[in-house]
């Protein structure tokens, strides 16, 4: 009996189900979506979120998206629209790492200590050490692009815009980036 009553249960749940939207691969901020980044999963009616069901598929298409997404994120109408990219106050700054710079698992979504390191060798002027007092900084990483030329890897990182002009400043290879726990501090 008991065996019976979950199947039921079970049959009832399933037939709850409706095909919602999902993205078929990753997209970057300000792409407009289109039928090939779409696909359908079926998921409970009930989810109490935003996500959009697949027969509103039309509704979509030719949007662009607010925000860079991987694939299988679930579709809702919140992550549509202009770019959000970087939010008010925030800048995104790019920076050339070497081995050794930065952990070799480092990906999006990462939270990071940018430090000031001495320079690898190049001669400096002296304007451009960066004094004491500029840095650590804390960031997210929102995007890793491995380069072919030299072995290095450019980081994007999100942080305060004044803090992302700072950062933009110091000669590249004066960097080192430390993940550490999320609102952990610098």
């Amino acid at each position: 009996m008991v065996c019976a009553a979950g199947s039921v249960i079970t049959v009832l749940q399933v037939g709850d189900r409706e095909p919602m939207l999902t993205l078929a691969r990753p997209v970057t901020v300000g792409h407009v979506l289109t039928p090939q980044d779409l696909r359908q999963v079926p998921l409970s009616a009930d989810t109490g979120t935003d996500v959009v069901p697949a027969r509103q598929a039309s509704s979509v298409l030719g949007q662009p998206v607010a925000y860079s997404l991987p694939a299988g994120t679930l579709l809702s109408r919140s992550v549509l629209g202009r770019p959000q990219v970087p939010p008010p106050g925030q800048g995104v700054v790019a920076m050339a790492v070497k081995a050794g710079q930065a952990p070799p698992d480092i990906a999006p979504g990462t939270t990071v200590s940018v430090i000031v390191t001495p320079g690898s060798g190049a001669s400096s002027s002296a304007g451009s050490a960066p004094s004491a007092s500029s840095g650590p900084w804390q960031a997210a990483v929102v995007g890793v692009a491995p380069q072919t030329n030299d072995q290095s890897s450019v980081v994007s990182l999100q942080m305060p815009t004044d803090s992302a002009r700072q950062v933009a400043a110091i000669p590249s290879g004066q960097l080192s980036l430390v993940a550490v726990p999320a609102g952990g501090g610098a």
